[in-house]
């Protein structure tokens, strides 16, 4: 109870309808991983975006950009907030400075309001904030990617569905996904689809009431 108060208190203290929404923002570039890089940003008034560069699928050669907008729930829009303040919405340094733990990407965390904007960079924090923003914004990412391959298998290759449908729920089930209805439109759509087996249809079914159920949230 005390902690959804302190969140609600956060949001309240947000821009009013018609200012500029706060935006907070997550970058990850990591050359040789897949993707690449990626960015979200999720702003006050639930408006979240995502971006990334990578191959759609292993035989790809050439790397594509790729673009989601997309609705943030409100409860975990309210944590990255709270874990924003927590944070010290990033003005100062958040690194460890721990130059023998391996690189684990070049991250970026930004806060933008009306009237300022505070950004930091990073390999790995030792800030319990910063570490649960990070694992966070990865598990949404991780969805969004899901979503990606999901769109252009059903377009291309309908046959490598069930394999990512079952990694897919796998995750899911094992709390490694965040914000499962950000993938809903596709997963519907595979659903929708009578030429798809029955079996995959099913499993699609499964994962969007997860996602209805509020399962998969970190």
């Amino acid at each position: 109870m005390m902690a959804w108060m302190a969140c609600w208190v956060l949001l309240s203290s947000l821009p009013a309808h018609g200012a500029e929404p706060v935006t907070i923002a997550f970058s990850l570039n990591f050359p040789g991983s897949d993707p690449e890089r990626y960015s979200i940003s999720v702003q006050s008034d639930g408006h979240a975006k995502y971006e990334s560069l990578g191959k759609i699928s292993s035989d790809s050669d050439d790397s594509e950009a790729y673009q989601a907008d997309f609705s943030i729930s409100s409860a975990t829009r309210a944590r990255i907030f709270d874990l924003a303040a927590q944070a010290h919405y990033f003005s100062g340094k958040i690194d460890s400075g721990n130059r023998k733990l391996a690189f684990t990407g070049a991250k970026k965390l930004t806060y933008t309001d009306g009237q300022r904007i505070s950004t930091a960079d990073y390999n790995f924090s030792s800030l319990a904030a910063v570490q649960q923003l990070t694992s966070l914004f990865q598990a949404i990412g991780a969805t969004l990617e899901f979503g990606r391959r999901l769109a252009y298998f059903h377009r291309y290759q309908k046959l490598a569905l069930d394999d990512e449908l079952k990694r897919m729920e796998a995750e899911a089930r094992a709390g490694d996904l965040s914000e499962l209805d950000a993938s809903r439109p596709v997963l519907q759509e595979i659903y929708d689809d009578s030429s798809v087996i029955n079996v995959v249809r099913a499993r699609a079914l499964r994962i969007m009431e997860m996602g209805k159920n509020g399962a998969a949230g970190r």
